[in-house]
Order: C-alpha cells, then structure tokens, then sequence
C-alpha cells in the first residue's frame, strides 16, 4: 500500500502512546514527528511543513483538566493556521474537547482509541489541511482580521503595523468585546517574532495564590502540588509575545512584582533564587480607565510607564456604525465555516436594525448573537428574531425615522398574523410580552 504524502506531529508525554500512534500511522503516512514537549512543537512547526498535529490535552501529573491542551492548540493555530489539530483525551474529559473545536481543532480521539477510527480521522483531518494550503497568505490573513472603513479604526490598524516592526511596549485600551485579543495577535503576527509563540494571560482570571505560579513558574517541591519544574507564562513566551489581558485588574501589592520583572528582564521561579533572563514583548490591554486609576493610586504610575510605550484605543461599535453590517457578514462567514456549513445569509431588511441596536458587549456580543442565530435558523437565512435584537432600551423615535415604520409593520403583521395572540406574538418577535406591550403603546396598535 502505497503511503499519503503528509506529515504528522504527535504531541504526548507517555512514551507508550507516541511508540503505539507512529507504529499505526508510519505505515499510511509519509512522516511522523513525534515529542513528548509540547515546548516543541513550535520548533517543529517552524522548520517542517506540519499537516495534522496529533496533540495530547495534558501533560503535568496533578493538572488534568485539558488547560495545556486548549494553551497549545492556540499556539498551533496562531503560528500556523493551514495545519490541522486533532486533540486526544480519556472519555470523561470530553467536555473540554469540544471546547477545543469550538476554537479551532478538527476533532478529537478518546484514548484508548480504535486504530480504523484513529486512521479514519487522520486521513479526515489531512485532505482538511490540503484544503487550507490552497488559500494564500492574503486570504488567510483577510479571513483573520476584519478592519473596515472608519478611520477610527483605520487609524488604530494603522498605528498597530508601524508599532508591530519594533519591539516596543503596547497598551490597547477599549471596551469588553471590542477585539483586544484579536488586535494583540495582528501585532504579534506582523511582527519579526511572529515565528515564536504568542502567549496570552487573562490576569483578571487569576487569584492572587496563583498569579506568581503561573506568570513566573516554579520548581519541583516550592509548594505541596510542585511535583515537577514548571516554567510560568513569561517564558514560555521566550522570544515571542505575551499578551497581558485585564491588566487594570491586578492589585496593588501584585503590580509590584510584575513591575519587577519588566524592570530587570528576568524572571525568578518560585522556590528559586536565581533570576533568568527573559526576551519577550509585552502587550497589555484593559477596558478599565487606567489613568483615572492611576490618579485614585489604585494602578502604579511606574508600573502604567513601562507597559504604555506606545497606546491604543479600539473603538466600540457604537463609534464605527458603518463597519456594522459589514462585520456581522465577516462574522456569519466565519462561523458558517466553523460549522462546516455554506451560503448562508441575512434577510435584506436586518441591516437597519443591526445599526440600530446598541451592541453593549461590542464585537463579542455580535459573535454570541449571530452563533445563536446560526444554530437557530432555518433555511440558511437569518432574521431579526433569529438574532434578538428587537428588545432594548432605546431613545424616543420619530416618525421620520424609517426604523420607526419598519419595527411598526413587523408588529402589525405577527398581530394579524395571529388574531391578536399577545404569546404567539411576542414569541415570532423575539420579544417578551412586556417589551410587545410597550411597543403597541408606543405604536398605538392597541385597537388591531
């Protein structure tokens, strides 16, 4: 049997799984890699054109709940975005399994696994990766980033790439949901360390036991559960990017030590005493007013200086309206593909009202929205009512307002449409039957 031209990467800590998985796959397949470092994956990816990344979900005895896994498919999907992961995991962590699809990886095998159904999604996942190799990088990075056409925007994006060339210091500041992340990765991505990893830390989601252990790492017997040496978040971004989300969350006596480390260039593990050197570009971002906590000296004014070299804002939706409708097809086509689904689209009449609704949680909010409505909707089109975005708290309108004419004869069909059935209404609208009852006061429908 002739063997498939691709080649493999499989990632897992036991020597018996890696030996086992290159016995079945060697004789289908061109080339195996195999590691039993996720710290060297990157290293592989960069100097060998990987197709399916066969990657294990843990690899710290004590930390079994799939983290790493999730971590380094990120990383696998941020270095190289053509190459194709397929998670492994035992049958009751199959939760965060499908976590990790929802993100990014193909599928995922239970361990033990059956070698027909291990082959049968390896052969799956390749012909996906010669798929992806047919886009080029322009397509690529166009599906990744969607800027549009204010100049708010423009101007950020602008400033983003003359920035990304250097290694200097970045604050992004801007409300939730309005794309910190994404904006972080463009730079990184544009950047001269864009082969090395990109590391992002949620500080806001770190209490203050493990906000030492997890940025700067620690060594085997430095507490109870240090079974082995660890390295923290800082170096496992050695050479790349770390991203400092919810930077504005971290107190006080915490900014001290964090400071510490961007001061001096090191970082010391806990329960060592000697400082290792760190050469690593640092990106932070809060949607908090950091200089008004600066003044309230709930942020450090040193600790502000050294991580805002340079500072931008990403404006909220509300600010670039004519990127609005435009974003929500970006969105729909993402998340169409992420289903594996085509040709899907919006009613004609939803535009109007995408510009008109608030969009409080910004880009985020539009991407739960448009999912929900993707999973909803029938017929490969999505309405007004799909995407529940009907119901808000919104300023007085005129009748000269289009928006106004619009919303009035969408209520005064459904009540026709159901002899006047408040319930049946209300449920066709999206609506609750309170907010109905407001707008057929307002509308002055009560006599239909």
């Amino acid at each position: 049997m002739r063997k498939k031209l691709a080649q493999i990467l499989i990632v897992d800590d036991q020597e018996e799984i890696l030996f086992s998985a290159k016995m079945i796959l060697k004789k289908h397949f061109e080339t195996i890699f195999t590691t039993n470092s996720p710290k060297k994956i990157i290293s592989i990816l960069s100097e060998n054109e990987i197709n399916v990344v066969l990657l294990d979900m843990n690899y710290r005895i004590g930390f079994e709940d799939g983290r790493e896994g999730i971590h380094w498919l990120k990383e696998i999907k941020t270095l190289s975005p053509q190459t194709v992961v397929i998670l492994m995991t035992a049958f009751g962590k199959i939760d965060t399994a499908v976590e990790g699809i929802k993100i990014g990886a193909f599928d995922y095998v239970l361990k033990p696994w059956h070698n027909d159904k291990l082959l049968e999604i390896i052969d799956n996942a390749v012909v996906e990766s010669r798929k992806n190799n047919k886009k080029t990088p322009n397509e690529t990075i166009e599906k990744r980033y969607f800027v549009g056409t204010s100049v708010k925007i423009k101007q950020a994006y602008s400033i983003a790439e003359k920035v990304a060339r250097t290694d200097a210091n970045v604050l992004i500041l801007g409300e939730n949901g309005t794309g910190k992340y994404v904006f972080a990765d463009f730079i990184h991505q544009n950047s001269e360390r864009k082969k090395q990893p990109f590391v992002h830390v949620d500080l806001g989601s770190l209490s203050d036991s493990l906000f030492e252990s997890e940025l700067f790492g620690y060594a085997k017997g430095a507490f109870t559960d240090a079974k082995t040496d660890t390295p923290g978040r800082f170096e496992m971004a050695s050479e790349g990017t770390i991203f400092l989300d919810e930077i504005g969350n971290i107190p006080l006596h915490l900014q001290a030590k964090l400071l510490h480390v961007l001061q001096t260039k090191t970082v010391t593990r806990l329960g060592e005493s000697k400082a290792r050197p760190l050469n690593v570009r640092i990106i932070a971002a809060t949607n908090s007013d950091i200089k008004a906590e600066v003044k309230n000296k709930t942020f450090r004014e040193d600790l502000l200086y050294r991580i805002n070299t340079m500072e931008i804002h990403l404006p909220s939706l509300r600010e670039r309206k004519d990127d609005i409708v435009p974003m929500a097809d970006f969105i729909l086509d993402k998340i169409a593909e992420k289903y594996q689904q085509e040709n899907w689209r919006f009613e004609d009449n939803v535009a109007p009202y995408l510009e008109k609704y608030p969009w409080k949680g910004n880009i985020r909010e539009m991407e739960n929205k448009i999912e929900r409505a993707l999973i909803l909707a029938e017929n490969n089109t999505i309405s007004v009512t799909d995407l529940d975005i009907l119901d808000f708290d919104e300023p007085d309108e005129t009748d000269d307002n289009p928006l106004f004419e619009m919303e009035k004869n969408a209520i005064e069909k459904a009540l026709f449409k159901h002899n006047g059935n408040i319930s049946k209404t209300a449920e066709e609208l999206g609506l609750s039957r309170a907010a109905l009852y407001r707008r057929i006061e307002k509308y002055d429908l009560k006599n239909l």
